[in-house]
């Protein structure tokens, strides 16, 4: 991702995987002259990581780094088939989503130590640190990258809909009334006679251009739909920030939530779920949609599209200015059966050093390192000749990030959830649902 939604591939992973002996990683050869075996589910990263290898074999001299990458629907069976054959790569990238089941199957190995004996200062990053904490209070990853949300529109649609780009710097919203963010999604919507969302004679089911792009979701945590409306609220999805023991579905801001954003589809201002299935540059480019809420990622394919001129905003703050938004944050594991674990954690550290992320980082643009200083430069890097990062950047300096959370059984939640979302946005269910749902998870998460 940059793919941020992780699909449940490996929904029998903690059936599938045995305890690891010693032994593995890869054939690689212990002491200076091994090969460390890295793995990433995103080209991008796979490239723009490739770019610190110099600099790190330069500084560990015999030690060479093996970069791979795998399609992210393929990424975790492959990972769990390594497992099982005792052949895992010696480091990987991970998502929250499977770290609950790594770390209780003793898949992956507690850095405390070789912090310690490196004298590696955790303080660097911005945050994200104590989501890799297991339950036992260990440290198992290295914060490598965070994702978040935002509102990309066509500048040429909004400029004919009247209003001005600083109407959209700071869209506020409520359950109630819809705020000033409905207004805009509103004025931006045009059905096939031309007339507008906020004018008399709107015809909801002859739009020709939606003004917000799709709400509908089956994702369980929201980070490019829902989410930030739901938190705008205040509302905690989750009764723990971390490790919790249920999602918090069955509160009444987050129905209130739930059935708004069904409204929008309903009243025509969005589309329907799947309506699309195209992504969001494809969306804004075919001049179907006016404005999208997207992942960090969609920023350099949106800045890239021929002849059409791309804006970014901050997502809905509650009617007070108070804005809160989920960061998907992923880590960086190592594989307890590595033969060289000390050169392995002396990849690990390099690249959790703001040397290599920011290298990383500026290279590309499609994902954010964990280091805030390297964040910075990559903001600045960007500033004059696009995309427009510095809303990121804003989000990390004024605090309004909070890191998706790890917690059990996430694999078996996305697949028994993500189907009911999917039912309510089709009008299969109510809000009847919420409740049950909320039950649900927590049944799921102590299993």
């Amino acid at each position: 991702m940059q793919t941020r939604k992780i699909a449940a591939t490996a929904v029998g992973v903690a059936a599938l995987l045995t305890l690891t002996a010693c032994g593995g990683g890869n054939g690689s050869t212990e002491g200076a002259g091994a090969t460390v075996d890295w793995w990433t589910w995103s080209p991008d990263q796979a490239a723009a990581y490739s770019k610190c290898i110099p600099g790190f074999e330069k500084a560990n001299p015999g030690v060479k780094v093996k970069i791979t990458n795998y399609n992210v629907n393929d990424y975790f069976t492959k990972l769990t088939a390594g497992f099982v054959a005792k052949d895992a790569p010696d480091a990987f990238q991970n998502s929250v989503t499977y770290f609950q089941s790594y770390a209780s199957q003793g898949q992956i190995l507690a850095l405390d130590d070789l912090i310690k004996e490196s004298d590696y200062d955790l303080g660097v990053f911005a945050d994200g640190v104590d989501l890799w904490k297991f339950t036992d209070g260990k440290q198992y990853a290295l914060p490598l990258d965070w994702a978040a949300s935002a509102f990309y529109y066509n500048q040429d649609m909004l400029k004919a809909a009247g209003l001005k780009e600083e109407d959209l710097q700071n869209l506020t919203w409520d359950p109630e009334d819809g705020g000033t963010f409905l207004k805009v999604v509103k004025r931006l919507t045009v059905d096939s006679n031309g007339v507008r969302g906020d004018e008399p004679g709107f015809d909801k089911t002859k739009v020709k251009v939606y003004g917000i792009g799709s709400v509908a979701s089956d994702d369980n945590l929201g980070q490019t739909t829902w989410g930030p409306f739901a938190a705008s609220t205040g509302l905690k999805l989750t009764d723990k920030p971390n490790w919790p023991t249920q999602f918090n579905y069955g509160d009444q801001r987050f129905v209130d939530t739930m059935d708004f954003m069904r409204g929008l589809v309903d009243d025509g201002y969005a589309p329907k779920l799947d309506q699309f299935t195209t992504g969001n540059a494809d969306q804004i480019g075919s001049g179907s949609v006016a404005m999208v809420m997207g992942g960090s990622w969609d920023s350099p394919p949106l800045a890239k599209l021929p002849g059409v001129k791309v804006g970014t905003a901050p997502v809905v703050s509650s009617p007070d200015g108070t804005r809160s938004l989920l960061s998907n944050m992923n880590g960086n594991n190592i594989w307890a059966g590595t033969d060289n674990p000390e050169q392995t954690w002396k990849w690990v550290s390099y690249m959790g050093s703001e040397e290599c992320q920011t290298t990383a980082a500026v290279s590309n643009g499609s994902f954010f390192p964990s280091i805030g200083a390297s964040m910075k430069k990559l903001v600045d890097s960007t500033a004059k000749d696009g995309p427009d990062l510095s809303v990121f950047g804003k989000y990390q300096t004024d605090g309004e990030l909070f890191p998706a959370p790890a917690y059990n059984n996430g694999s078996a939640m996305e697949a028994e959830i993500r189907p009911q979302f999917e039912a309510f946005f089709l009008h299969q269910k109510n809000d009847s649902l919420w409740p049950t749902l909320q039950k649900q998870t927590k049944t799921i998460i102590a299993e």
